[in-house]
This record gives structure tokens, sequence and C-alpha cells, in this order.
């Protein structure tokens, strides 16, 4: 089983940004983490902190793709404003599982609005870099 995890903007800052909202972990240490506790997943990685960047991540790997079994994706501040991203998801094949580290629902009113949320097969929100596992586990 091979997933893709795709992270939006600035979560290439995990571990330094906010860490009272993100945690002081690096993605880099928590895929670590989550390749030892999957064995038999292919776990791989993308970030970009550009809109076209990840639309083209998930045609290339969610359209016509039969290597992958599912994208796990937190898409940061575009969950809410891109349109974009909510029709690459809906024009794929395989099943996305949004993930937001942080309850969205408990900050920013502005957050509380996902444009993702009904193209994809579920949301897990508010359990820190867990949310990640518990997306893996989803989709296993």
């Amino acid at each position: 089983m091979k997933i893709l995890i795709v992270n939006g903007p600035n979560l290439n800052l995990l571990g330094s940004r906010q860490p009272q909202i993100y945690g002081n972990e690096s993605m880099e240490q928590y895929l670590d983490f989550l390749k030892e506790c999957f064995k038999d997943v292919e776990i791989e990685y993308f970030q970009s902190n550009h809109e076209g960047d990840i639309i083209d991540e998930l045609h290339r790997v969610g359209y016509d793709n039969e290597e992958y079994q599912g994208i796990i994706l937190n898409a940061g501040a575009y969950t809410h404003t891109s349109l974009a991203i909510a029709d690459a998801i809906a024009a794929i094949k395989l099943p996305v599982v949004e993930v937001h580290i942080s309850n969205v629902a408990a900050r920013e009113p502005i957050r509380h609005t996902s444009l993702i949320t009904p193209v994809c097969r579920g949301v897990i929100a508010g359990f820190g870099m867990d949310s990640y596992r518990l997306a893996i586990e989803s989709l296993v």
C-alpha cells in the first residue's frame, strides 16, 4: 500500500511556527514515526506553498495512477480559499482525507468553512500531528 501526504502553505515550518498551535515537531520527524507505525505502508510526502503545485501533485497521484491507494491532504489556508483544489480533489479517483493539526472550528471564523470537505472522504482535525496517523488508519 502506498499513501501520499500533501501539506500546503506554511506547513514546511512545522516544529518552529506557532508551536502553541502546531507543536514542536517537524514533519520530517513525524514522518519517521509514521513509517515506524505503518511498516507495510509506503508513505510519500509532498509540501508546497503554491496552489498550482498542490493541484499538479493531486492530479499526478490521484487521477490515473494505480500505484497509490489514498491521499492525506492538509491544505493549510487553501482549505478555506481554494475552489481550484476542491475541483482537483473532485476530479481524481483516489480517496482524499482532509487533515488539520489544530481544531479549525475553534479558531478564527474564516477557518470554520472548508471548501474541500465536501469532496473529501472525511476530515480529521484537532489531534495535533497525530491527525496524520489517524488519517492513515482510515485508509488502511
